[in-house]
């Protein structure tokens, strides 16, 4: 089994910066592909940024410029740093891995329980 838990939410000012992290741990050969995505209430959960097992990284237009997706392999560990943060930016932010079985090696993604960050304007 492989367990996934973030840290680093919670409150901060309109302008602000907090920086997200998610680390897995279990049984697993690798993690491939890393990502972030956050859901308000009502509304679908949003991809907000992904980085590959090649270190190409992607992100949704309204964050690009603010927000920066990276990852430490050794750690098994991805980071999202969010600066100046935006009301709109309020969610609950969940982590998603794809991560390699030992034997099979076949590919299964796991996410987190989320972290909230509420942003006052």
């Amino acid at each position: 089994q492989v367990e996934l838990v973030e840290s680093g939410g919670g409150l901060v000012q309109a302008g602000g910066s907090l920086r997200l992290s998610c680390t897995a741990s279990g049984s697993f050969v690798r993690v491939n592909d890393m990502a972030w995505y956050r859901q308000v209430p009502g509304k679908q959960r949003e991809l907000v940024a992904v980085i590959t097992n090649r270190d190409t990284s992607n992100y949704v237009d309204s964050v690009k410029g603010r927000f920066a997706i990276s990852r430490d392999i050794a750690k098994n560990t991805v980071y999202l740093q969010m600066n100046n943060l935006k009301p709109e930016d309020t969610a609950v932010y969940y982590c998603k891995m794809v991560v390699v079985a030992p034997r099979t090696y076949l590919t299964t993604a796991y996410w987190g329980k989320g972290t909230l960050v509420t942003v006052s304007s």
